[in-house]
């Protein structure tokens, strides 16, 4: 169990690196922006989200929490398919209220994994 800080560390870091890359490539989709094409802007959010993923993962298994099994995760798994969607729509669609929506996702899967409860703040 020694493993389970350093993976919550890198799970961390994955989260930061994949909202502040996701707030970048939303200014730039606003500005309309040619660096939106650029090939390593269009790779390394994989890269992130894929480390992000992989290591929410490991955490479930090593703390043996489940989503659809505990009420918080499931919050977190729905929050993260919501941001994904809104995500999609936001930057190949160019538009700026499914952009802000995900933000407002992501807040709140932040909230809910902070929290560990699906309605954080309300109790």
């Amino acid at each position: 169990m020694h493993y389970i800080p350093t993976l919550k560390y890198i799970h961390v870091a994955c989260v930061v690196l994949s909202i502040a890359g996701f707030v970048v490539r939303g200014v730039w989709m606003m500005q309309r922006s040619a660096r939106l094409d650029a090939r390593w802007v269009r790779i390394a959010p994989h890269v992130v989200d894929t480390v992000l993923l992989v290591s929410a993962l490991l955490l479930a298994f090593a703390i043996h929490q489940y989503p659809f099994v505990h009420g918080w995760l499931t919050a977190k798994v729905l929050g993260l398919v919501a941001y994904i969607v809104l995500g999609v729509i936001a930057l190949r669609g160019r538009r700026v209220g499914a952009f802000v929506a995900a933000l407002a996702v992501y807040a709140y899967i932040v909230a809910v994994a902070l929290t560990h409860s699906a309605s954080p703040g309300l109790g």
